[in-house]
């Protein structure tokens, strides 16, 4: 049986690969706040367990078996964090946390109870796909606002990680799925002008790389 700590390594494995594509042990170690020694010495753990493939100074791969057991955790994560906001009244900026301490010890019928009485959700508050019970996940959107050019565009995720910047988002109504329009990037790496419903928001260059977009249809 995995240990919490495998399975944090094999989440933070499989959220690695769906950012940057190959992953090092500076991804992982950055990732879980911990030193690279350490992640070399657990993913020589895990290659034993069968669940990731690597070779020194090579990217990291799940197996199968890692990929079906990082998946499924993710679940438990994502499930955990739209119930917490929906049914018991936590900030999306709280979620994450708690999600991270819960995941680990639920059993599987309740994470299908979970599942039933949300109404079978597609994404967690932030935006992020949660699995199928099959194990099947959509495409996670990569694109930034940081990275576009004018245009109209909808919000489809927010990065989780900085409960300041969520507390930020959710003043300003920088949600998941509301449309914005992109009307300029102010000069010397400035701000990035942005339309919401009427009002006019400035967003920073560094919570713009936060907030990934697709483009409107027919843009």
């Amino acid at each position: 049986m995995a240990t919490p700590s495998v399975e944090d390594y094999m989440k933070a494995i499989y959220r690695a690969s769906q950012e940057a594509g190959q992953v090092s042990t500076q991804d992982i170690a950055l990732q879980l706040a911990v030193s690279q020694p350490a992640v070399s010495k657990m993913l020589r753990r895990l290659v034993q367990m069968n669940l990731v493939e690597h070779t020194p100074y090579q990217g990291i791969e799940l197996t199968e078996a890692g990929r079906k057991m990082a998946i499924e955790i993710v679940r438990h994560h994502r499930l955990l964090e739209r119930y917490l906001v929906e049914a018991l009244g936590y900030g999306w900026e709280q979620v994450h946390e708690e999600a991270e301490r819960l995941e680990h010890h639920i059993s599987e019928e309740f994470e299908q109870r979970i599942d039933l009485l949300m109404g079978h959700p597609q994404t967690c508050p932030h935006g992020d796909p949660i699995p199928t019970l099959e194990g099947q996940i959509a495409a996670t959107v990569q694109t930034t606002l940081a990275q576009q050019k004018p245009g109209d565009f909808v919000i489809q995720r927010v990065s989780d990680r900085d409960a300041a910047l969520l507390c930020y988002l959710k003043e300003q109504g920088l949600l998941p799925g509301t449309a914005l329009k992109l009307e300029e990037r102010e000069p010397f790496g400035g701000a990035f002008v942005v339309q919401v419903a009427s009002k006019t928001v400035r967003i920073a260059p560094g919570a713009a790389a936060q907030i990934f977009v697709s483009e409107t249809s027919g843009q």
